[in-house]
């Protein structure tokens, strides 16, 4: 299937709104969008529930339905608007859904994806939001089909979704661009991890930063028993960083945290702040994009993290643009208190034969337990 034709397809119906947060199993469809030559307005937002907002929004202005594309896992970020606005029962708001099905029962994928991709066709049962399926042997009468059905159930002021199969977009004009920033991401965590004292407690975030940390601590250090890999849950590593630094102000805690990440639960930086953790050190790699699903540009750019962070009252802030400076966090981590936050700008790209980890989620748990509970 084409993402070029089923957008052209969608403008025909009269939808001018695309919002969303991209997905790895969409990759060819948020390339088309990006691509896209049609009049359609486009939002990457910092989360799914944000861009149920958008659609909200939008067809509020218009009295058009908008499309929201995510990926499973974002479902639950959209249930509150979803649930508590567009749903029938309350203003009933219209609103196209295509949906990426990671951890689709009975095809291997990554752990955090399992139970979601299970659930994934209940919950929009549960939230009364029909649904098709799609995959790669759907052909162009079917699609026909699945989207005149949609655009009744959107006429009547309902949701519908397309849950999207593995495979099912074809290849076509790859969306690519560059942010211009020289360092490179796996080189600047590795310098983090011999910059900081061994005994440091991290906490890294979902996506290719965890697999890179990952590798680079094997390397360096032969194992990483000390690191948390935040493996789903996009956005709450900075929370399980704070709630183990509030329980153990004996260790210094860092969390690795990613721009997307971030952004999709920003509110993360004034609680933190508020609370004030002396060994709490958040360090933001920016790569201005959601690489890990296609390295579609977040949408907000122009944001300095640590700005931000130094409005919502982190202790310092900074933003660090050489090799050298990265290499002076474990000096500042070992002398200064926290709250910091401190911006690492890097460039997209990772290496092809990046692995994932070896052992289970829950072993890697009982290792990093096991690390914590070593108090010498």
């Amino acid at each position: 299937m084409k993402a070029s034709r089923l957008l052209s397809q969608l403008e025909h119906m009269g939808i001018d709104t695309i919002a969303g947060v991209p997905d790895s199993t969409l990759k060819q469809f948020c390339d088309g969008v990006q691509t896209y030559q049609g009049k359609m307005s486009h939002y990457v937002t910092a989360n799914e529930g944000a861009a149920v907002g958008a659609a909200i929004g939008s067809y509020l202005a218009t009295g058009r339905p908008a499309c929201v594309y995510m990926q499973n896992s974002g479902i639950g970020n959209a249930v509150n608007p979803l649930a508590s606005l567009a749903n029938g029962d309350v203003y009933g708001i219209p609103m196209l859904f295509i949906v990426g099905w990671r951890g689709e029962p009975g095809v291997k994928d990554e752990p955090q994806h399992v139970f979601q991709g299970k659930i994934t066709c209940q919950l929009f049962e549960t939230l009364a939001v029909a649904y098709s399926v799609i995959d790669s042997d759907t052909t162009d009468e079917q699609m026909d089909d699945v989207l005149r059905k949609a655009e009744e159930t959107l006429s009547q002021g309902e949701q519908f979704a397309i849950i999207v199969k593995k495979g099912t977009f074809e290849k076509e004009e790859p969306f690519s661009w560059a942010n211009g920033n020289p360092m490179v991401r796996e080189e600047v965590l590795g310098q983090i991890l011999q910059s900081l004292p061994r005994d440091t407690v991290i906490v890294s975030t979902t996506g290719k930063i965890s697999r890179e940390l990952y590798e680079q601590s094997d390397a360096i250090y032969g194992g990483h028993e000390n690191i948390f890999m935040t493996v789903g849950g996009m956005g709450h590593a900075s929370m399980i960083a704070l709630g183990i630094a509030e329980k153990r102000p004996d260790k210094k805690i860092v969390c690795i945290d990613g721009d997307g990440a971030a952004l999709m639960h920003m509110g993360a930086l004034p609680f933190i702040a508020s609370r004030a953790p002396k060994n709490f050190y958040h360090i933001v790699i920016n790569n201005m994009a959601h690489e890990s699903v296609g390295a579609m540009p977040t949408g907000c750019q122009q944001a300095s993290f640590a700005g931000i962070a130094a409005a919502a009252g982190y202790r310092r802030a900074n933003t660090l643009e050489s090799p050298e400076a990265v290499g002076q966090i474990g000096s500042l981590v070992k002398t200064e208190e926290g709250p910091v936050l401190l911006e690492i700008p890097v460039s997209l790209g990772a290496r092809s034969d990046l692995g994932r980890p070896k052992e289970s989620a829950r072993e890697n748990k009982e290792h990093f337990m096991a690390f914590l509970e070593n108090r010498s």
